[in-house]
């Protein structure tokens, strides 16, 4: 399963292997048409065909509006735009491959426009992707549970929310009072969605809608329908905000299963609690709706299919016996609500700030609950999975993501730059000024690089190129002379000056500080060294 999971996280990184195209361009960029209109409010209104496995709904977006004349709306082949409305104006549009352009305005005329609120309403049809592997080849997922009845769901990061509805696919614009979602279904089933549940209707023929409201800003990409035959278990917890309601949507087959493995819930909310700050989306809850795939961190709904056990589907990522301790699922996807749902990449070049602060997540929770030691233990054994086949930033402006190693080599960084601030509380205010300062914001690798400098005191501009830009792994090349220790780094970048950590006797340490092409030394007595296991780099003896 591990070796699975490895080969999924790649293939999601090889989507874009090819040239890049117009469409890429179009998808990743924020283009002339998207400039001009900022997302205010999505409402979507879904009805999925359970046995034709299609959509049909509608989606009125509330923008400002700064004069934009043709509105870039994403839309991927397989959905089709039927009609689009401005108030009780028809617009009149066209398809040019995975997007539809919209004349809002006759592009020939000339306007004098005060910027203010506008809103279109974009109705719509078709066969959403189905998806292959999810979540990483995402889609819709239309399946029976284990008793024959519908079930079907969407996990669709990377891909994008535009592989069902029409919508600005573009992270750096989330609508910023949120949105609603409405879902339509047979009236023996229950519609999930984001939020909170705030209406159910009964409809002709035996339908029922759920209406669910997002009052935060959220991803889009995070947008989650499912439809199944939902049981509901409710908690609450006291956190550093006040009540937070806890619901969970399982299987009604799994109840007795929920109640004993979602106890992780809260005990992973708690940790991130401490550590990054309060969570970010009282006002929205939490919650975990079962799933029939291992996981997606949609926003105040979060997707579970981690099959009621411990690990990453029973087995330890970090082949360290800490990765059995707890769920992976739910303390994983969990972590995402700090760092992807509220602090979010403005490219997903920059996906390494979702994962890679969230992976780490899962050794805090570690050192939280079972002590600093495993948490060291649990982060050096997740290496394993680290591949160094490319970059781990991508392409920007083309929607392009970099290597998986957005998760182990980014959080492997992270800790270094832990152990070098030799600060424990200062590494937790960090954290917790970064959630503070970024609270529902947009970010990139550049105002995270100079936060972090400023909040750490430390030269990080050459770490992050090495560790997010290269796949070399640094090495610290050393020689003793005259009870003198010379070292300096190798197979690094240019100015490349990562201190690192020695191991002495008597459990005691000391930090030498090595330069790129510059040999430096300290006086040293012993015959070798001992680098500190929580430093990724390899060391090399000079002969």
């Amino acid at each position: 399963m591990l070796r699975y999971l490895l080969l999924s996280l790649l293939l999601i990184t090889e989507v874009h292997a090819q040239p890049f195209t117009h469409a890429d361009t179009l998808r990743g960029t924020n283009g002339p048409f998207r400039k001009q209109w900022d997302v205010l409010h999505y409402d979507i209104t879904i009805e999925p065909n359970l046995q034709t496995q299609t959509l049909t709904g509608k989606n009125i977006i509330t923008f400002f509006d700064e004069g934009v004349k043709l509105m870039q709306i994403d839309l991927q082949s397989g959905m089709q735009l039927d009609s689009a409305y401005n108030k009780e104006a028809k617009l009149s549009f066209r398809r040019d491959g995975n997007v539809y352009w919209v004349m809002l305005r006759d592009t020939n005329a000339y306007y004098r426009i005060k910027p203010d609120t506008n809103s279109i309403t974009l109705w719509f049809t078709g066969n959403p992707k189905r998806a292959i592997r999810p979540p990483w080849e995402g889609g819709w997922i239309w399946t029976n549970d284990s008793i024959g009845r519908p079930w079907a769901t969407v996990a669709c990061q990377g891909l994008g929310a535009s592989v069902w509805l029409p919508c600005k696919d573009w992270q750096g614009d989330k609508p910023d009072m949120g949105m609603n979602l409405n879902i339509i279904v047979p009236d023996t089933l229950l519609g999930i969605g984001n939020g909170r549940l705030i209406s159910q209707e009964r409809l002709p023929e035996n339908r029922i809608q759920f209406t669910w409201q997002v009052l935060n800003p959220i991803n889009a990409y995070n947008f989650n329908a499912a439809i199944g035959a939902y049981t509901h278990l409710h908690d609450t917890i006291l956190g550093e905000k006040g009540k937070l309601d806890l619901d969970y949507y399982i299987l009604d087959y799994h109840r007795e299963s929920a109640i004993q493995q979602f106890a992780e819930a809260p005990r992973a909310l708690h940790a991130f609690e401490y550590w990054f700050g309060p969570y970010p989306f009282y006002e929205d809850s939490y919650k975990l709706t079962e799933a029939p795939y291992p996981g997606m961190e949609h926003q105040s709904d979060i997707a579970y299919g981690n099959n009621f056990q411990n690990g990453y589907l029973g087995e330890d990522l970090s082949e360290t016996g800490e990765g059995l301790k707890w769920d992976f699922i739910i303390v994983h996807e969990s972590g995402h609500e700090w760092f992807g749902n509220s602090i979010t990449a403005q490219d997903i070049a920059d996906m390494w700030i979702h994962e890679g602060f969230t992976h780490y997540g899962e050794s805090l929770f570690t050192a939280y609950y079972f002590g600093q030691d495993a948490g060291k233990i649990y982060s050096r054994g997740t290496r394993i999975n680290i591949k160094n086949d490319k970059p781990i930033i991508g392409n920007y402006g083309v929607n392009n993501m970099g290597s998986a190693d957005m998760y182990y080599k980014a959080g492997a960084m992270i800790h270094m730059i832990r152990q070098c601030m030799q600060n424990e509380e200062g590494f937790k205010q960090m954290l917790r000024k970064m959630n503070k300062t970024y609270y529902h914001k947009i970010v990139t690798t550049d105002s995270i690089l100079k936060f972090m400098e400023k909040e750490t005191k430390l030269k990080l501009d050459k770490i992050f190129e090495q560790y997010l830009q290269t796949t070399q792994i640094p090495e610290l090349s050393w020689y003793i002379t005259n009870k003198k220790l010379f070292f300096t780094w190798k197979n690094c970048v240019p100015q490349f000056d990562l201190p690192i950590e020695l191991l002495l006797s008597n459990n005691k340490s000391t930090f030498i500080y090595p330069k790129e092409g510059i040999w430096n030394s300290i006086p040293y007595k012993r015959k070798s060294i001992r680098v500190s296991a929580d430093f990724y780099i390899t060391n090399k003896k000079e002969k």
